[in-house]
């Protein structure tokens, strides 16, 4: 069954193993989600399950948001997302999904939004080469050239300075190192987008390599 869970980073650590290796782990706080909506083919055009997570005091939601919830007789929650899966059926509208859904040693991939640099250079944003520091040479950190002059107007792609991060990004095939299925804490190997307190989506991996 496919399966994803939404759910907050909360930070790096580490973790050593029986042998004494020492392992950087980023903690999720993963869930608890719950199915707010199932999406059929028949009504939607595609199947899939709405699952929300996080807290939210009930007066900062609208109306329409309410009677959402109320229909599915969830309790409002922060955050909602879609999962696309083959069989809606298969899950109940209020079930709960908890971190328990993965195992340690299983691999999955975590989408999250990269951290926001605001604008930056080319040389911070593309990794160009500055100019000599020399005090005569007048060049250090400018963009430079913008190519030919005959067309009179900048290449579309061209690389040159702008906003830099607050992208999605999905980080690949990491390995789930330890569950806290009391707790709905997941420590995984290596580093997740986003900063602490972002939300993030696990997910089972594409890629599923050992």
């Amino acid at each position: 069954m496919p399966k994803g869970i939404l759910g907050r980073k909360v930070g790096m650590t580490q973790i050593f193993t029986g042998t004494g290796l020492a392992i950087p782990v980023t903690v999720i706080e993963a869930g608890p989600c719950f199915v707010v909506q199932k999406k059929t083919p028949e009504k939607d055009g595609y199947t899939a399950i709405q699952i929300g997570f996080g807290e939210k005091r009930e007066n900062l939601f609208n109306k329409p948001l309410k009677g959402h919830f109320n229909k599915s007789g969830v309790r409002p929650l922060r955050y909602l997302r879609e999962l696309r899966v083959e069989d809606p059926e298969a899950y109940q509208v209020g079930q709960e999904i908890k971190a328990g859904i993965f195992a340690e040693g299983e691999r999955v991939d975590v989408v999250g939004t990269t951290k926001g640099k605001g604008f930056a250079g080319g040389i911070k944003r593309h990794g160009f080469h500055r100019g000599p520091m020399a005090h005569g040479s007048k060049y250090h950190r400018r963009p430079g050239s913008l190519g030919a002059k005959g067309p009179a107007r900048v290449y579309k792609g061209r690389k040159l300075p702008g906003h830099l991060g607050a992208e999605r990004i999905t980080v690949q095939n990491l390995e789930v190192i330890r569950v806290d299925g009391d707790r709905n804490l997941l420590a995984l190997k290596g580093a997740v987008p986003g900063p602490k307190g972002g939300l993030v989506l696990v997910k089972p991996s594409t890629k599923n390599r050992g």
